[in-house]
């Protein structure tokens, strides 16, 4: 009994004195901050420091803290409400579109030699017309090639259109291959459909190609999907309707024609006998036609490799390009005209350009 009373003795006296010392510190802290050098340190010394949006927004009071987070609210609002602006947008884009289809059905008809342009409907005044007037005289001038003239009438519409814009454009030109060209020479129209009013946003790439000795197919498709939503885990990143997935299609390659393969021989040794033989096999082979053949967006959750996330970021760029640009002014892409145009836009333009190529990325 003396044994435990000594204890609790002893941490009475213990509390006690941590007491006294935790009242020593208030104190002599209550007498520091009545010193008005000392406040006046310590203020200079927070003004100085550089405080971060998120350590400031730390510092407020838990009042306005709540405030805050009511006006987050009102934010995630504000993009559900643009998400429905750019399904609305789509809808506008769908309408107009069979607006601009009848124009684009008579490029086709030009380019193709399906019909010929009016006077009225040729006749364009270029800032270099004088410049081209002399040209044409000079031109004239020359009797022995007239004789050509004869022959020049006899060309079809404007060969190699679609061929010479993938060449003009970088984007295009890279991907394409020597043994891709013969085949591009055949391409005819490059059309964009919109999705219909009640399905899932998206657009189609149809490629329509004349007849050749390299595929049956006389129309090869890709498809974009798109979604306007904003992420549920993030929704304040939300700046537009951004490309999530795209489909190609099955191209029926004439035999011995397929360009996205290339046949190679490999030499095996039996282990047991030694004896060598040579085989063949088919491997992967670069060409721009691997276009209608994209990697799939994995559905299960699974993230992709750096590889092929960099391989569809620029497949989705491509496609966004050909719908927003290559399509709607496809002349001015033959002519070299619109690479101009592109060329000179400013480095800050050119930045946000890439971002609408994400989110439509697009």
């Amino acid at each position: 009994m003396a044994d435990n009373s000594k204890t609790e003795d002893t941490a009475s006296d213990s509390v006690e004195a941590a007491k006294n010392a935790s009242d020593k510190k208030e104190k002599l802290a209550d007498q520091v901050m009545q010193n008005p050098q000392v406040l006046a340190a310590l203020q200079e010394r927070l003004d100085n420091t550089a405080l971060t949006p998120s350590s400031y927004i730390e510092t407020l009071p838990k009042a306005v803290k709540r405030r805050i987070d009511a006006l987050k609210q009102l934010q995630v609002k504000c993009a559900h409400i643009e998400a429905k602006f750019y399904e609305e947008v789509h809808d506008l884009e769908r309408k107009y579109a069979a607006l601009y289809q009848p124009l684009f059905d008579k490029r086709r008809e030009f380019i193709n030699g399906e019909a010929e342009p009016t006077d009225a409907e040729s006749e364009w005044h270029s800032e270099n017309e004088e410049e081209e007037k002399l040209a044409g005289d000079l031109k004239n001038v020359v009797v022995i090639e007239e004789k050509a003239e004869g022959e020049e009438t006899n060309v079809k519409g404007i060969p190699d259109f679609w061929f010479t814009i993938f060449r003009n454009v970088d984007m295009l030109s890279e991907l394409v291959q020597e043994y891709d060209e013969p085949i591009l020479k055949h391409l005819q129209d490059i059309k964009v459909k919109f999705s219909e009013p009640g399905q899932p946003m998206s657009f189609s790439l149809e490629f329509h190609f004349g007849p050749n000795d390299y595929f049956s197919n006389s129309v090869l498709t890709k498809t974009y999907k798109m979604k306007s939503e904003p992420d549920k885990t993030d929704p304040f990143s939300f700046e537009g309707p951004e490309i999530v997935d795209c489909e190609g299609c099955t191209i029926d390659w004439k035999k011995g024609k397929n360009v996205t393969v290339k046949t190679i021989k490999k030499k095996q040794k039996h282990k047991g006998r030694g004896t060598v033989r040579t085989i063949t096999k088919q491997v992967p082979n670069d060409s721009f036609f691997n276009f209608f053949s994209p990697i799939k967006v994995s559905g299960d959750g699974e993230s992709l490799d750096e590889d092929s996330e960099f391989t569809l970021a620029a497949d989705f760029e491509i496609g966004h390009f050909f719908r927003e640009r290559i399509v709607p002014r496809a002349v001015l892409y033959f002519t070299g005209e619109a690479i101009e145009d592109d060329d000179n836009f400013e480095e800050g333009e050119e930045g946000e350009e890439e971002v609408r190529c994400i989110l439509y990325l697009l």
